[in-house]
């Protein structure tokens, strides 16, 4: 199995390293690279692992790829400040990219740990896209994006 999970990430390294990958396939394989760890980490079998990595590449396509860093910061916003269940929205004034973000209510994790979950409908390029994520505040308190 760590054979085989090997060949995988060299495969992912590959085309991430190849320049005719795009931003949004870089964060695609980089979300299904970290989701599959998550996945296989968790649930220690190979259903984990495949959900995980499809978790992992749609999160990691609309957040690695599509959202610069204007966006991230109004991202992180909306989890710091945003009220539950109350949509928050803007446009990317350079990409023209849309997002709606809606928080749910904070909780904290068995390790004390301050979480948020939140749906994220995006128009990228025209394109309609959904994705629901998960953000914990990391110990300097800062909003990381769990992966599901």
């Amino acid at each position: 199995m760590m054979k085989q999970l090997c060949g995988v990430f060299a495969l992912l390294a590959l085309l991430t390293l190849s320049s005719c990958a795009t931003r949004g396939q870089t964060g695609a394989l980089g979300g299904a690279a970290g989701g599959a760890l998550i996945g296989q980490a968790i649930g220690r079998n190979t259903g984990a692992t495949l959900i995980g990595a499809a978790v992992g590449a749609g999160l990691g396509y609309i957040i690695g790829n599509e959202m610069d860093k204007y966006d991230r910061d109004r991202l992180s916003n909306v989890y710091e400040t945003g009220l539950s269940n109350r949509r928050s929205a803007w446009v990317n004034p350079d990409t023209g990219n849309q997002y709606a973000v809606t928080p749910q209510p904070a909780y904290q994790t068995p390790s004390q740990q301050v979480c948020r979950r939140a749906e994220i409908n995006a128009v990228i390029d025209g394109k309609p896209q959904r994705t629901y994520t998960t953000a914990c505040r990391d110990s300097s308190g800062q909003w990381v994006l769990q992966g599901s």
